[in-house]
């Protein structure tokens, strides 16, 4: 099996005459934790956007463990096996959190609505797996105690957790987090790197994710790629990023280079 789950090779996407990536390449490997850094419109979201096909691409390819899957709309990509979480929470906020993981798990069921109306034995067994599995994701995130409280009742950090065990309970190889750490205090912001953390090695999930807090980037990631203005203009480690002159210049500044540094 090859150890290259994603290959993302001269992807461009158009808005008009706005090249929003203009022929970005990268590989993720299985079961690391990559980043995409940048400046805000550098096109890391709009990449994302891509991958899980809710923007389709002008040019290049995305191939997902040796397939393309350009062209194919969200729900097929997500059944391959990637998910997703959101810049701005997207939850069902009317829903409870068991809920909202219920509806996500829903993308595996094996039976359909025949089976839900006549109440089959098949269905009951698709929905207490379901149930199950909502339950796991809630004890993973930490969040048992609110199986039955609207998401829309949580503290901001809570709904961050429950958009990552949503992501989760659609099973996926490939998760994919857009600034996870975007509003957390620093305490919460610790707590989301040792539970990335934790993700990859409980569930074998490989992660890529878009983050502008630098050390959470630093601190778990294996490789980074950095975008500007739609180009990839660097990619490496972490330790060759935060010395490489063209990211400090587009992005990270100095300052935030020598803090990174002494922090090292």
């Amino acid at each position: 099996m090859s150890q290259v789950l994603l290959e993302v090779e001269d992807v461009v996407k158009r808005f008009g005459g706005l090249y929003a990536v203009n022929g970005v390449s990268f590989v993720v490997e299985r079961q690391a934790i990559i980043s995409m850094i940048g400046p805000n419109g550098a096109g890391k979201t709009t990449a994302f956007n891509c991958i899980t096909g809710l923007y389709p691409v002008d040019g290049g390819d995305i191939r997902f463990a040796g397939s393309s899957i350009v062209g194919l709309p969200p729900h097929r990509i997500a059944r391959l096996g990637i998910t997703r979480t959101f810049q701005n929470i997207r939850l069902f906020a009317s829903r409870t959190c068991r809920d909202n993981l219920c509806i996500a798990a829903h993308l595996h069921a094996r039976t359909g609505v025949a089976s839900a109306v006549l109440r089959t034995q098949a269905f009951a067994r698709d929905e207490r797996a379901i149930q199950e599995l909502a339950a796991e994701m809630l004890e993973v995130l930490g969040l048992s105690a609110y199986a039955d409280t609207l998401s829309s009742e949580l503290p901001y950090g809570q709904q961050r957790r429950l958009e990552i065990a949503r992501a989760l309970a659609g099973r996926p190889a490939l998760l994919l987090l857009d600034e996870p750490a975007a509003g957390l205090n620093p305490q919460e912001t610790d707590a989301l790197m040792h539970l990335i953390e934790s993700i990859r090695e409980r569930f074998g999930v490989t992660i890529l994710l878009i983050e502008h807090d630098m050390r959470v980037v630093m601190g778990i990631c294996r490789r980074i790629a950095v975008l500007d203005y739609g180009i990839k203009i660097a990619e490496g480690t972490p330790e060759g990023i935060r010395k490489d002159r063209k990211v400090i210049e587009a992005y990270l500044g100095e300052d935030v280079q020598a803090d990174l540094g002494a922090g090292a």
